[in-house]
């Protein structure tokens, strides 16, 4: 029986080539997808993308990618890609993820992040795909009550966001008890950096991660940085959140497909984090180390929907999978962010600012 294999992130060494089943990525041309993409096709995975283009970038997917503009909720074109490809698996990142925006506009996120994955998993269960790798986050366990996050601490969302990703993980769970497919739900924790060769990375303009609004600051984009919130119950009263480099984050992806075919009567859900936090006044901190800048900070009031801190408890990730994250550092990730910022600014420039 093939067991897991000890890889590096870089996925160099991987399943072999026979029992590689094509996977779709879906919202490929988005931030996560589309590292998740260069993972999969740096380790020899046959996939293809679907993105509807609305917050992701063409330019993200790379040109020998099979790549179809169109949305999850289309089940006739999903058909024919699953024909086409011979998908064997599904990697769903598509969807909406600014918690704010949730808050005042929940049924948006009702529909683009449940009833279209709803009718995402309906058409793979029609047409037989047997593994599924969904995109879910730490905003299903709401404000925890424990240091540190496990997957067995409470799960109650304080924004629609959180509860449309939990409602996601409820339909796979029952579907995959009713039908032949098995679900792996990764529960992210903030995701922040760029990959390390600066072929893809945060590129939505007015994004509200805190990592690449200080480095857009640092570079001149922005004339401040706003603080949302310095009456947190934290040591200096400013949110902690447990980042995690997106390189990191796709390497755990493709192993996480790698154990659903291995073993396909088991579904996983896990946790992706580093268990540890820092406050958003530590990252303002460490970006102005790594620019050797200092950036001005605005502080305003909180934010609805954010919790004081949220750090995950890696213990079941690290035993299930063999997932060694290679960028498990602060500056590393702020440094990544930088260079890839760089390399959007060239870009623009060269496309007469619509790049």
């Amino acid at each position: 029986m093939l067991t897991l294999l000890q890889v590096n992130v870089d996925m160099s060494v991987c399943m072999s080539e026979t029992l590689k089943p094509s996977v779709l990525v879906t919202g490929g041309a988005g931030y996560i997808g589309s590292h998740a993409v260069l993972a999969l096709k740096d380790a020899g995975w046959p996939l293809a993308v679907i993105d509807n283009l609305i917050t992701g970038f063409r330019f993200a997917v790379p040109d020998d990618v099979p790549f179809y503009e169109g949305d999850i909720e289309d089940a006739e074109l999903l058909a024919r890609i699953f024909a086409e490809q011979k998908t064997g698996a599904i990697m769903h990142f598509a969807g909406s993820v600014v918690v704010p925006e949730s808050v005042t506009d929940p049924l948006k996120y009702y529909h683009n992040n449940t009833a279209k994955s709803r009718a995402l998993i309906e058409t793979a269960v029609k047409a037989g795909v047997p593994h599924f790798i969904f995109s879910s986050t730490a905003a299903t366990y709401g404000i925890p009550d424990v240091p540190a996050v496990s997957e067995e601490t409470p799960q109650r969302p304080i924004n629609p966001y959180g509860w449309s990703k939990l409602m996601t993980e409820q339909m796979l769970g029952d579907t995959a008890a009713a039908h032949s497919i098995n679900f792996g739900a990764l529960r992210y924790f903030n995701v922040a950096g760029a990959d390390p060769k600066a072929r893809t990375g945060q590129s939505t303009a007015g994004a509200t991660h805190l990592i690449k609004v200080a480095v857009e600051c640092a570079l001149g984009q922005r004339d401040n940085v706003s603080v949302y919130g310095t009456d947190y119950d934290t040591p200096d009263g400013t949110g902690v959140r447990d980042y995690i480099h997106v390189s990191d984050l796709a390497a755990a992806h493709v192993l996480a497909m790698e154990a659903l075919i291995e073993q396909p009567n088991r579904s996983l859900t896990m946790n992706c984090g580093y268990g540890r936090g820092f406050s958003v006044l530590e990252v303002l901190d460490a970006v102005d180390r790594v620019t050797n800048l200092k950036i001005d900070r605005k502080m305003e009031v909180r934010r609805a929907g954010d919790p004081d801190s949220l750090i995950s408890d890696p213990s079941r990730i690290r035993s299930t999978l063999p997932w060694r994250p290679q960028y498990a550092d602060l500056d590393t990730i702020i440094g990544h962010a930088l260079q890839w910022e760089r390399k959007l600014a060239e870009m623009s420039s060269a496309f007469g600012g619509n790049g």
